[in-house]
C-alpha cells in the first residue's frame, strides 16, 4: 500500500492511498512517524479494510508533503554502491572519489526539512558552483533494529521511498568529506509517498531512472546495487541502533551530472525527476 502525508484544509494528516490511485484515505494517527513506530499486523489488516470501506478524498484536493517531513535523525546514505556511478566518479575527481572500498561508504545528510513532491530545490547558489542530482532508492526501517542478522533483516524493514540525494559537488570535494555538500537546505527531497514492503520481492529489483528537462539521464535497476539492503541494514545494526523511521538512502547510478564529459550540472529553472518502479515519481524544480 501506498502511504502519503498531506495537508487538507490547513491540517496536516497521514493517508493511505485508494486501490483505484485517485482518493487518499485518512488515518488517525497524527503523523507517518507514529505510523510506523506503532506499526503491526493487526493495524495493517484495519488499514487493508478501510481500503475496502471507505472513499477518501480527491488526490487533487490535497497539498502532498515528503512522506516523513521531519526525520528524526539523519538520513544514513551509502556511496558509490553503484559500480557504474563509481567509475563515473572517479573520472570525474580521482582524489575524492577514487580508490578501492572492499567496505560500504556510509555517510549522514542533515535533513532539516523534507522537500515534497512538487516543491522546489534551493540551489544556493551563492556558494554552490556545481549542483547535482541523483535518484536513489531510500528504505524506511520499521522497528527499532539491534544485532540483525541478514536473513532477518526485512523483518525491520517497514517500506520504501524515493528520495534524491542533491549535492553541491564543490563543497563535497573540498573539504575532503561530504556532510556540508549534502545537507543544506532543501537537498533533500524524499516521496511521493512510502510503499510498504509487502508490495515488493526481498529484496526489490526495480527501475530506477532520473531525468532533467525531460532528458533520461540516470537508467538503472536496485539489484545492481554492490552492497544489498540484507548486508547494509545488519551491518550498521551491529554497531548502532537504527530506530523506526530510519531513512536509509542505498546510494546512485550513473548519470548524475558530474559523469558528464564535461560535467553537466544543474541551474535554476532546471526540472528534476526521479522514478522509481512501483514507488511513482519525484520531481522538483531548482530556483
Amino acid at each position: 500500500m501506498k502511504l502519503f502525508t498531506y495537508v487538507y484544509k490547513g491540517q496536516e494528516q497521514v493517508g493511505v492511498l485508494s486501490a483505484d490511485g485517485k482518493n487518499l484515505i485518512a488515518l488517525p494517527e497524527k503523523d507517518m512517524q507514529t505510523l510506523i513506530e506503532n506499526w503491526t499486523e493487526e493495524r495493517q489488516k484495519e488499514v487493508e479494510t478501510l481500503l475496502k470501506t471507505e472513499k477518501g478524498i480527491a488526490l487533487e484536493q490535497v497539498q502532498l508533503k515528503a512522506p516523513i517531513p521531519h526525520p528524526k535523525q539523519d538520513v544514513i546514505c551509502l556511496g558509490i554502491n553503484y559500480m557504474a556511478h563509481a567509475e563515473e566518479s572517479a573520472r570525474y575527481k580521482e582524489e575524492a572519489f577514487g580508490g578501492e572500498r572492499p567496505k560500504a561508504i556510509y555517510f549522514s545528510k542533515r535533513v532539516n526539512e523534507a522537500v515534497a513532491d512538487k516543491e522546489p530545490i534551493q540551489g544556493h547558489f551563492d556558494i554552490v558552483e556545481s549542483l547535482d542530482y541523483e535518484v536513489e532508492l531510500a528504505v524506511v526501517i520499521g522497528k527499532d533494529a539491534k544485532n540483525v542478522a541478514e536473513k532477518d533483516v526485512f523483518d525491520y524493514v517497514f517500506g520504501y521511498t524515493i528520495l534524491n540525494d542533491v549535492s553541491a559537488r564543490n563543497l563535497q570535494t573540498s573539504h575532503k568529506q561530504w556532510y556540508f555538500g549534502k545537507s543544506l537546505d532543501g537537498f533533500t527531497p524524499i516521496g511521493p509517498c512510502i510503499v510498504t514492503k509487502e508490495d515488493f520481492q526481498n529484496p526489490p529489483a526495480l527501475a530506477i531512472k532520473s531525468y532533467v528537462n525531460g532528458e533520461l539521464r540516470q537508467n538503472s535497476t536496485t539489484d545492481l546495487l554492490i552492497f544489498g539492503i540484507a548486508h547494509v541494514v545488519s551491518e550498521l545494526s551491529q554497531g548502532m541502533t537504527l530506530q523506526a523511521g530510519t531513512i536509509i538512502a542505498m546510494g546512485t547510478p550513473a548519470g548524475v551530472g558530474m559523469g558528464f564529459v564535461p560535467p553537466n550540472f544543474l541551474k535554476a529553472g532546471d526540472e528534476v525527476k526521479c522514478e522509481i518502479e512501483g514507488i511513482g515519481t519525484l520531481t522538483n524544480v531548482v530556483k
